[in-house]
């Protein structure tokens, strides 16, 4: 395992926002077994059940607001991590509607707070800064959105998301130019924006699977709001690959990495939220659902792709698992879960690990 990524993270200090969150655990869970020292800040534990509570991390755990800049500079002053995934966020479409002023405050001032600390901490040598595919200005189209595209948001939490692109494209330009990289600073930033991941072990409320998987163990039916809406969805271990993979570009100085990505699937992988739950049905049959097109009177985008072609040719960044794969082993994870108590994420990670290898993923080479 620690030859991954070039043996990068071994004895590295990594500190990761968000660190209990669904993305957040599943990378503390991959970093831990690189061989990395593990650092979180978080709020708190947001779902309960909790994947990080389950898996039992030996790692360094602050708990405070992100917002709570003070906090957050002594622990990375304090810490001192080499690198800085920042994925702290209120991650939920419709709850920026219950809480617009909260959402825009954690994720455009938290975003601030993280990059002012890490300017302020010579110890950080690498940022990732993880946003979201709903930080574009959508405009319906047919084709995936590219990095170049421009930045926007109707709901609160897409407007969010795009505000925190913007800050971060200031900060790499004013604080952490890469040409100026060696000589003025020694930090590279990159932002990455992912898809609807899903995997074993989220619990989010007004999520997709977690309300399919909740609803099938004690019987009941699934409301479907929203059919028809493309979204690109992917196993979480998909996208962590790529931030792992960027991360280790910019830990070994390559500043042209230094820029913006996208990690989606392949362009089969974006499927109707009806298809999705169709295909759920055959890995669990107490999968039951029913359309209400008016459940929800928010907005939401009707088709949302990523292209992940710079990624793919720039990085050598490889997507593993199809969709079939990806909902196979997200339903039998909360099957065994709610079965057996038992948790699959380890053996999640290593199948994965193991499937890049029989693709030759660049990061899986021993």
């Amino acid at each position: 395992m620690n030859k991954l990524f070039n043996n990068i993270y071994k004895g590295k200090k990594v500190l990761i926002t968000g660190h209990t969150g669904f993305k957040g655990s599943w990378l503390s869970l991959w970093l831990s077994k690189l061989g990395a020292r593990v650092i979180g800040y978080s709020m708190g534990i947001p779902t309960n059940p909790s994947h990080f509570e389950l898996l039992h991390l030996n790692i360094i755990s602050v708990f405070d607001d992100i917002l709570n800049k003070e906090r957050l500079l002594k622990t990375i002053e304090t810490e001192k991590p080499d690198i800085v995934f920042h994925l702290a966020a209120q991650p939920l479409v419709i709850e920026s509607y219950a809480t617009p002023a909260k959402t825009l405050e954690t994720n455009i001032i938290g975003t601030l707070n993280v990059l002012e600390s890490c300017r302020k901490t010579k110890a950080v040598k690498a940022i990732i800064n993880i946003t979201s595919d709903k930080c574009y200005k959508n405009q319906e189209w047919a084709r995936g959105y590219k990095e170049d595209d421009p930045m926007g948001g109707y709901d609160p939490y897409s407007a969010s998301k795009g505000c925190a692109e913007l800050i971060a494209h200031s900060y790499r330009n004013s604080f952490f130019n890469r040409n100026e990289y060696g000589n003025t600073h020694n930090v590279l930033l990159a932002n990455v924006r992912a898809g609807n991941v899903v995997g074993g072990g989220d619990w989010a409320k007004d999520r997709l699977i977690p309300d399919i998987v909740k609803l099938a163990n004690v019987g009941k039916c699934v409301i479907v709001r929203n059919p028809h809406a493309i979204r690109p969805w992917q196993h979480v271990l998909e996208p962590l690959s790529g931030y792992l993979q960027l991360g280790w570009k910019l830990l070994e100085g390559k500043k042209e990495f230094s820029d913006n990505w996208n990690f989606g699937p392949k362009d089969d992988s974006s499927l109707a939220v009806s298809e999705i739950v169709e295909r759920t049905k055959k890995h669990w049959d107490a999968v039951k659902y029913k359309i209400e097109k008016n459940a929800s009177c928010f907005h939401e985008a009707n088709f949302l792709k990523l292209d992940s072609t710079k990624a793919r040719t720039k990085l050598k960044w490889k997507n593993v698992w199809n969709q079939d794969k990806t909902l196979e082993k997200t339903i039998n994870w909360y099957k065994n879960y709610y079965d057996n108590k038992k948790i699959l994420s380890e053996n999640d990670l290593y199948d994965y690990i193991h499937d890049a290898k029989l693709i030759s993923a660049g990061w899986a080479k021993d």
